[in-house]
């Protein structure tokens, strides 16, 4: 049965989200009425709830996609579509070394952090505080915050961790920090950053070209979604189109 204090993702007929969690003795409320967390406690997930207003409300355990898509967030975040893309060409894995520069919101370490696990270690770089405070909230609230270091500190000033396995930069200029990844990565580590326009990529390109990086990529992901209706199957009105350019190296030696 769903336990006090943990995390659920409430979903509509109607396809509505909710993430919330569970607080024995409290009342959780939407516009689609209120339902008594206690009543919710004698069920499992895949279970629906009805709330005060008759709605049902089906019981499920938020994935990864919901909780970033859900998400309050004061920054922009790497969608989920690219996300998952940046994941697999930084082969991050279980006991790996990685950093994070530019933690925002704290999404690309939660993603880094389940993968690398206990016997990993994820390194989060941020020189605002205020995004630090917001990223410990979301890690604390996601349950990796253990699993992240997180550090006050701006890029230019190098990162502390050497024989790095993979390298995740999310800033307005990366090409400025490119000899500061070079020195972090081990041999053969992975790079990846993130840009929102055409003349950043080339900035990137030129920094990477000038050091000794190999398997240079520049990517974008586009993804369209269908109404899931049988007899009319056609893609929805709208969609997240442009989100980033993602560009891709390995670290070599001379």
């Amino acid at each position: 049965m769903i336990k006090d204090g943990e995390r659920i993702l409430l979903m509509s007929e109607d396809g509505d989200e909710f993430i919330t969690v569970v607080k024995d003795g409290e009342k959780f409320v939407t516009h689609l009425g209120g339902v008594e967390f206690e009543k919710i406690m004698k069920l499992d997930f895949g279970d629906f709830v009805e709330t005060s207003k008759g709605e049902r409300l089906y019981i499920l355990k938020p994935t990864i996609v919901e909780e970033i898509l859900n998400l309050k967030r004061k920054t922009q975040i790497v969608y989920p579509k690219d996300l998952g893309y940046i994941l697999l060409k930084l082969d991050v894995k279980p006991g790996d070394r990685v950093i994070d520069v530019g933690i925002g919101s704290g999404v690309v370490s939660f993603a880094m952090a389940r993968i690398v696990g206990e016997k990993g270690k994820v390194y989060a770089y941020e020189k605002r505080e205020d995004f630090i405070e917001r990223a410990k909230e979301n890690l604390r609230n996601w349950g990796v915050i253990d699993l992240v270091e997180i550090k006050h500190k701006d890029l230019s000033e190098g990162v502390d961790e050497k024989e790095i396995d993979a390298f995740f930069l999310d800033v307005p200029k990366p090409w400025l920090y490119i000899d500061k990844v070079w020195e972090a990565l081990k041999g053969g580590g992975r790079f990846a950053a993130v840009v929102p326009t055409t003349n950043q990529v080339q900035e990137v390109l030129n920094a990477l070209k000038d050091s000794h990086f190999k398997k240079i990529e520049v990517v974008e992901n586009l993804f369209r979604f269908y109404k899931p209706v049988p007899q009319r199957l056609r893609p929805y009105d709208r969609m997240v189109a442009h989100t980033a350019y993602m560009i891709f190296a390995v670290k070599v030696y001379q």
